[in-house]
């Protein structure tokens, strides 16, 4: 059986291509790339795969039978793109596709979750066997700015007291390799969330307790946070979008405790403190 994903050297492409080859044979392993040449170190098959050029895709997915699609991180172009990818995947004979969709995409006020709707109603009409993996937040999308955090001496944000039920890119990982080496999923879709919901209250917490340095956070208007991004570089549209999804979050649409993510990959997921721990090295 040949199984693909997309997007392989992208964060979590990565962290999938790794742990599925402790499963399956590498042999039995296709990374499919916009740039091979960037997936030298992957130790699999590597074929070009461009969502936005629809020609690369029927040659790429040629002898599939399971096809990991991680979601685009072009937001705004993802429904296209995902469309072209499904077209081929059916031209192909690709006999099951997992995707990496949103916790509750289907009744989440995340502007994010629209192209994941859409893209999960062209799995359905496809007629192709599938699989949602409903992922909530990745940890590292606020652990990445930890190191600042300490610079700086306060933690940033817009999300109030929202708790926010993450887990790691290599949790998220885990839960796709299972899905992808195992039978019984077709059909089903999993909302996948960290075990132990935090805040960014909690995270600064963390953060000074490792750090040895009082890092409070300051929750800032939806407005003044996204200028604030903007001042540190971020392109407008970015730091707006940014701003907006942590005050979504502060509704807490990104809060889940049904632990079917430890369940699926058969261990507790990663603790907040070792995120941190991660992001402070």
């Amino acid at each position: 059986m040949t199984i693909a994903i997309t997007g392989a050297t992208g964060q979590l492409g990565r962290l999938v291509v790794e742990q599925l080859k402790a499963k399956v044979p590498a042999s039995d392993i296709v990374a499919l790339v916009r740039n091979t040449a960037k997936a030298a170190d992957l130790g699999v098959s590597a074929r070009e795969a461009d969502y936005s050029r629809p020609d690369t895709l029927p040659a790429a997915l040629a002898g599939v039978d399971t096809l990991l699609l991680i979601s685009s991180s072009e937001v705004g172009q993802r429904a296209a793109q995902h469309r072209a990818v499904i077209d081929a995947a059916k031209s192909a004979g690709v006999r099951r596709i997992v995707y990496t969709s949103l916790l509750r995409a289907d009744t989440s006020t995340l502007s994010l979750a629209a192209e994941h709707v859409e893209t999960e109603a062209m799995l359905r009409d496809s007629g192709i066997a599938h699989t949602l993996l409903r992922n909530s937040w990745y940890i590292e999308n606020h652990t990445v700015s930890a190191k600042g955090a300490v610079e700086a001496g306060a933690f940033i944000g817009s999300a109030g007291a929202g708790r926010i039920s993450g887990a790691t890119r290599a949790d998220y990982a885990a839960a796709a390799v299972a899905v992808l080496t195992s039978a019984g999923h077709e059909g089903k879709t999993y909302e996948l969330a960290g075990d132990v919901a935090y805040t960014l209250s909690d995270l600064a917490a963390e953060i000074s307790t490792q750090s040895g340095k009082a890092i409070p956070y300051k929750d800032l208007p939806q407005a003044d946070y996204a200028a604030a991004l903007a001042s540190f570089g971020l392109p407008g549209w970015l730091a707006g979008a940014l701003a907006e999804w942590d005050f979504e979050i502060s509704k807490g649409v990104l809060f889940d405790d049904g632990h079917a993510l430890s369940r699926l990959i058969g261990r507790p997921t990663t603790p907040l403190a070792t995120a941190v721990t991660q992001a402070l090295r």
